[in-house]
């Protein structure tokens, strides 16, 4: 017979120490995203040391230790595994069908792991929230500082622009010319897409605090990160950082002091308008680059290459193709777009895939903020500024950035039900952390270990909503 879950013996001597090695693992994961700390060469065969460290998180979410309830394979379960499912199919498919190296399929098999370790973490811990938000303080704070470091100092970074965000040769000297930082990434595009997709998260750092002078602290890092953003001269990433503090601002200020349904949605349009408004100023004062004109000739030949390759040319691969098929010298490293870039690489069942986590990662994300959950309201601000900048570029053909991003797939989808039949039945399809409100038939059974059915934590207070934050 099963142990029921809320009737566990007490902790033993190895709990603390099984309860901590996953968050070192998380940890460890963070630190490479935003620093490159650890490296790329593989410890033996193909471990590398972050998969060793993904290895033993996963197994330490699985092993069974006295005190803590057993890990279920439904503890794992996310709506997503369809469509991951089919993304691993139509990868290993134009990977050993098209004779292509091996190497981005384990990557893309790392990314994945990443996301399970991250959404079994969040279900066995619900309290991991918060180690969720200071180590996104933590990467916005290492990569932050170095892209001020660079602007202070000077340092030259093969980058530069104009006032009006047009690129310019660095070697032109003149005082218009802005050196754009690149913090601890490649490019000022990368870096941009990296703060993109984990400054939100800094606010969850602040509601897992309660002291005021401490969540100023915190707030200020988030200062910092949002300058750094500016650092970047990215007209992608002005914009993407604009979606996502709309998104915040409306959950955080605007939405509670709204009356009813159709003020909110006069209100959204309004914002969006606005949105559009900022980024056709940023095209119309930057027309006088070509970088439209390049992603013009990518997409055009991406297409062009899909056409004619239904299982797709291989991951990995699509930047050497694109720059084989498209007119003129110059040299492609992906199609400027993630989409298109999955379509090319593991042709129409990639691209169905990929889609397909888009949507449901994207509304599982606003189902959540709706209900004013904090880790709701982050992950569609992270997401809705991380797909705005996908549309122009693709920044995710980072190992590290396609990391984040999954991580951020797994913190977002670890709150949603597995399953879609709860919605039919009238429960709420985000039943995770909601509102600590009590419940309203019978008591509750009380404690750590306590969890729904279907896999799902028990509510903690990451879906706090804002306007009940303490102060």
């Amino acid at each position: 017979m099963a142990t029921d879950r809320s009737t566990q013996a007490a902790p033993g001597p190895a709990y603390a120490f099984w309860q901590m090695v996953p968050l070192a693992a998380l940890f460890v994961v963070f630190l490479d995203t935003a620093t490159d700390f650890f490296p790329d060469d593989p410890l033996v065969g193909v471990v590398t040391p972050t998969r060793l460290a993904l290895l033993v998180g996963l197994l330490a979410v699985a092993v069974p230790v006295r005190g803590r309830p057993r890990t279920r394979l439904r503890d794992f379960r996310t709506r997503l595994d369809a469509p991951i499912a089919l993304l691993l199919g139509a990868a290993v498919v134009t990977t050993f069908l098209g004779g292509h190296p091996t190497a981005p399929l384990r990557g893309l098999l790392t990314v994945i792991a990443c996301y399970y370790l991250v959404v079994g973490l969040r279900r066995t811990q619900p309290e991991s929230w918060r180690a969720v938000g200071l180590l996104a303080l933590v990467g916005v704070a290492a990569a932050g500082t170095f892209a001020f470091s660079q602007v202070t100092n000077e340092i030259p970074t093969g980058f530069c622009r104009t006032g009006l965000l047009t690129d310019v040769s660095c070697d032109s000297g003149g005082a218009g010319v802005l050196i754009r930082a690149t913090g601890t990434f490649a490019n000022p595009n990368l870096l941009a897409a990296f703060l993109v997709l984990l400054l939100p998260f800094v606010l969850l750092a602040a509601v897992s605090v309660d002291e005021r002078t401490a969540r100023t602290v915190i707030v200020l890092v988030g200062v910092l990160g949002y300058g750094a953003l500016l650092t970047t001269f990215s007209r992608a990433g002005y914009v993407a950082g604009a979606a996502g503090l709309l998104v915040l601002g409306g959950a955080y200020w605007l939405a509670p002091r709204l009356a009813d349904r159709a003020q909110r949605r006069i209100t959204a349009a309004l914002g969006f308008l606005a949105l559009g408004g900022a980024a056709a100023a940023i095209w119309a004062v930057s027309r006088a680059g070509n970088s439209l004109g390049v992603r013009g000739q990518a997409w055009n030949a991406a297409l062009d290459i899909a056409l004619n390759n239904p299982l797709g040319v291989g991951l990995g691969r699509s930047g050497a193709v694109i720059s084989a098929t498209a007119p003129g010298e110059r040299v492609f490293v992906h199609a400027h777009n993630m989409w298109l870039n999955w379509l090319v690489e593991t042709g129409p069942l990639g691209l169905l895939a990929i889609v397909a986590v888009t949507v449901i990662t994207w509304s599982s994300a606003a189902r959540a903020a709706r209900t004013k959950s904090a880790i709701g309201t982050v992950g569609l601000a992270a997401l809705t500024g991380f797909f705005m900048v996908g549309m122009m570029d693709h920044p995710a053909n980072l190992d590290r950035i396609d990391m984040l991003f999954w991580c951020v797939l797994a913190v977002v989808m670890a709150e949603a039900p597995a399953g879609w039949r709860r919605r039919r039945s009238g429960a709420s399809p985000i039943p995770v952390p909601t509102q600590l409100k009590r419940p309203r038939h019978g008591p509750q059974r009380v404690g750590a270990s306590a969890q729904p059915s279907g896999g799902v934590a028990a509510p903690d207070p990451s879906s706090r909503p804002f306007s009940e934050r303490p102060v």
